[in-house]
């Protein structure tokens, strides 16, 4: 019995060997750590010539919230928070920092899930996950102890303080959405039809599965080098960077444990539309927070939301700003506009 039983626990130990060597060969073939995702923001953050400092805060529900935040002790002027877009993270602001928070202070977060936050297991029912970052924000709120503030937020951040809105009024006294994700309506199936070819929606099946960013992933070694192969543009958007230091930042951000991709997965119909359209709901936003909509005029996102947003919201201020020349990421593209108009935006407001 005793032989069968060291027999049996030394299977046991073996298939442990196996499971550990496995992850471990995982990690060495996806050349990404914690430890390189700080080492490659440092890199980023460095062109900050604003003091700051970056921390984690933690929640009362244990997670921690990967923070900047620059000018705190300005307290007579309302702070701006930033909410990074879909695989983001707080380094791509690096063009706004010291022109925002010279007059005010300025808060920046890596979302739950996404950079160097907690990438916690999400909800997969897309209600439950678009809450779930929203709690987050709240939690965050809460930890830093702000009381209201200028909410701005890009792409996937822009939906998620729209939603934030919605659900703590009180908190924001303006909503500056950036090149939003989210707001249409998916077409009709007829016009889907004629819009996406049949290779496309061939290649959507196959990878329909999988993690968004699993491919990235699967590259192993290769994955930051095809960063650089398929989104180029990073460079000329942050000029400042003559060397790989932006894209060694997206690769790790992005390589690291799936969490914030899975929600956002779970929140999103295949081509890109929200199973929860925020035109549907912006009219519960309320009229006693305005708004102002900046879009890149190249941009793919659909900027007559911004219109049709300011039509619903009859008895309500809404702006819309389209930045010529600009595509989706305004902020990194055109910071110099994008930049005054916030500031212009805040003057209106003080």
């Amino acid at each position: 019995m005793a032989a069968t039983g060291v027999a049996a626990n030394a299977a046991t130990d073996q298939n442990n060997i196996s499971w550990w060597d496995w992850g471990a060969s995982w990690f060495k073939w996806c050349p990404t750590s914690e430890a390189d995702l700080r080492k490659a923001e440092k890199r980023v953050l460095k062109h900050i010539k604003t003091e700051y400092e970056t921390k984690f805060v933690e929640t009362e529900k244990g997670t921690k919230i990967w923070t900047l935040i620059a000018n705190p002790t300005n307290s007579s002027k309302l702070p701006f928070v930033f909410v990074h877009g879909f695989g983001g993270g707080i380094g791509l602001w690096v063009q706004n920092y010291d022109k925002l928070s010279n007059s005010r202070p300025f808060y920046a977060f890596d979302l739950l899930g996404f950079g160097q936050s907690s990438r916690p297991t999400f909800p997969t029912n897309p209600w439950s996950a678009e809450d779930h970052f929203v709690h987050s924000i709240e939690e965050w709120r809460k930890a830093v102890n702000l009381d209201k503030f200028i909410l701005v937020g890009h792409s996937l951040g822009a939906f998620l303080a729209s939603s934030y809105s919605i659900k703590y009024p009180e908190r924001v006294r303006h909503l500056v959405l950036v090149d939003p994700w989210g707001f249409p309506e998916k077409p009709p199936e007829s016009l889907m039809e004629r819009r996406i070819p049949v290779w496309a929606k061939v290649v959507g099946s196959i990878l329909k599965p999988f993690n968004i960013l699993a491919g990235l992933r699967a590259a192993g070694p290769l994955g930051p080098s095809l960063v650089q192969k398929f989104r180029p543009d990073f460079q000329r958007k942050f000029v400042m960077f003559e060397d790989d230091t932006i894209f060694n930042y997206i690769y790790h951000c992005n390589a690291q444990k799936p969490s914030g991709e899975v929600a956002f997965k779970a929140m999103q119909i295949p081509w890109g539309w929200a199973k929860n359209p925020m035109i549907k709901r912006v009219t519960t936003i309320s009229d006693d927070i305005p708004i102002t909509f900046m879009y890149g005029s190249r941009s793919y996102m659909d900027s007559a939301m911004g219109n049709s947003t300011k039509y619903l919201r009859k008895d309500a201020l809404v702006d819309v700003h389209i930045i010529q020349g600009a595509g989706h990421h305004v902020y990194a593209e055109k910071p110099e506009e994008f930049n005054y108009l916030l500031l212009k935006t805040c003057k209106d407001i003080d």
